[in-house]
């Protein structure tokens, strides 16, 4: 198994890598400056469960073999876009109303729903497992359960900081309670951001 001085250095650049500021940080305020701090709770832990799907699917070899197939990656990717504009979309819409008091949340049961299917789908987190993972991993001893192990405690850093996205995101939502027109307005720009966020997937490619 690992060592103690290879674990370190693990946790040392998975926390690195899980407070960059990335896509999945931007989802996550997004939703909680959306639909308050119910939504963004939902939605951190449904996003921390599709990456679980992509840490076992990295140790059975299920994602090595999307990634090196040009038409599933080129699937995967798209069906995760288009998901996301969709949402982004809907959330827009949602926002333009006469009274901007009547604004609905999503709920945090749909949040959490959302949240899985979105980071499921996303191919780039698969890539980012296979490319990361390995490089801490013992090639001579349990090849599958290190990969599993060290994707937990990846996807328990990065749902973390998630967690503490959306404690601020939320403080600064509360903020602006007693200005409901700009709740309408935080909401559109956060449909904004979902949306942008799928075109960013949609043009990603696949590492060669």
């Amino acid at each position: 198994m690992l060592s103690f001085q290879t674990s370190l250095l693990f946790l040392a650049a998975a926390l690195v890598v899980a407070i960059t500021p990335g896509p999945g940080i931007f989802y996550i305020a997004a939703r909680t400056l959306a639909g308050g701090r119910s939504e963004g709770l939902a939605s951190s832990v449904g996003l921390g469960l599709g990456g679980l799907v992509h840490v076992l699917g990295g140790a059975i070899g299920l994602s090595a073999l999307v990634m090196a197939s040009a038409e599933a990656f080129t699937l995967l990717k798209i069906a995760g876009a288009l998901y996301l504009i969709w949402l982004g979309i809907k959330t827009w819409r949602e926002a333009r109303v006469v009274d901007p008091t009547a604004v609905q949340t999503t709920g945090a049961h749909r949040a959490f729903r959302e949240g899985i299917v979105v980071e499921a789908l996303n191919p780039k987190t698969a890539a980012f497992f296979l490319a990361f993972i390995p490089q801490f991993v013992d090639p001579t001893t349990l090849v599958a359960a290190q990969f599993i192990v060290l994707g937990l405690i990846s996807v328990a850093l990065n749902t973390t900081v998630d967690l503490v996205v959306t404690y601020w995101a939320a403080k600064a939502r509360a903020g602006l309670a007693k200005r409901p027109s700009l709740i309408a307005r935080t909401r559109q720009a956060s449909g904004a951001v979902m949306c942008g966020l799928g075109a960013t997937l949609l043009f990603a490619r696949r590492a060669t």
